[in-house]
């Protein structure tokens, strides 16, 4: 964890976000979390791709270091103060986006409001709209069971970003087309345990995946060979790589 930036403090609209910034250059790289994964999460992408441009990490509202939701956390109000917070941090556009998990749904839909500020966008085993109930419906009885005991444990925040999944989805489906831009959408190929996930799941994750990389003609599928959800942990450098060539993409178009 030495390797990652010194965490700072904003207040955006009321609510309190933690982030960080490390390196110098454009387009700055913007890492956004999956569901519940704190900015802590990327280290193992440090300090290699602080080399490749100023890097940007922050912790949603319920995340990390960061406030509890003052308000619904629809992918829309995501994006909302993530501009804010980009501006506060005083981080110009245009940005690469690297989302990991349900985070894609927040890169999806900012790439779609506001495209002039999107250089690329890296989607890292990254959550498709399609993927939004479609995982729930194709659940096995294991996992079912599962998710009925965390439930009865851990009671979901209603303001949480999970809670208002439907939403984020709805204002996805509603926004302009996702732009022409550099895409790459890097997920990992080991297959779970088939407790965890049915063939019939395995095989909606896999057509939800080549929908990412149809968003733009230039998008473009990679498949990490030695992991799982966590490319980001488990194959850092094949990661740290994707970046680069979307870093390098993005000043080539300029």
């Amino acid at each position: 964890m030495k390797h990652l930036p010194e965490r700072q403090l904003a207040v955006i609209d009321g609510q309190q976000l933690a982030y960080g910034v490390a390196g110098q250059g454009g387009p700055a790289i913007v890492l956004i979390n999956g569901a519940g994964g704190p900015m802590q999460g990327w280290f193992r992408l440090f300090p290699d791709v602080a080399r490749l441009g100023r890097v940007f990490i922050y912790d949603r509202p319920g995340i990390g270091a960061s406030g509890k939701p003052v308000a619904p956390q629809t992918a829309e109000l995501c994006v909302r103060q993530l501009r804010a917070l980009l501006h506060k941090a005083a981080i110009p556009a245009p940005y690469v986006l690297v989302a990991h998990s349900f985070g894609g749904l927040h890169a999806n839909l900012y790439a779609r409001l506001h495209p002039n500020e999107v250089a690329g966008v890296l989607f890292l085993e990254a959550a498709a709209p399609e993927d939004v109930g479609a995982m729930k419906a194709h659940a096995g009885p294991v996992a079912r069971f599962v998710n009925r005991v965390l439930n009865a444990f851990v009671k979901p925040d209603p303001n949480g970003e999970v809670a208002n999944e439907t939403r984020s989805v709805a204002q996805i489906h509603a926004a302009p087309p996702f732009p022409a831009i550099p895409v790459t959408v890097l997920s990992g190929a080991k297959t779970p345990p088939g407790w965890a996930a049915s063939g019939d799941a395995l095989a909606a994750r896999e057509r939800s995946q080549l929908a990412l990389a149809a968003l733009s003609p230039l998008g473009r599928r990679i498949r990490a060979a030695g992991s799982g959800h966590f490319p980001q942990m488990s194959e850092p450098e094949l990661v740290t790589d994707a970046i680069a060539a979307l870093v390098t993409a993005s000043r080539e178009r300029v």
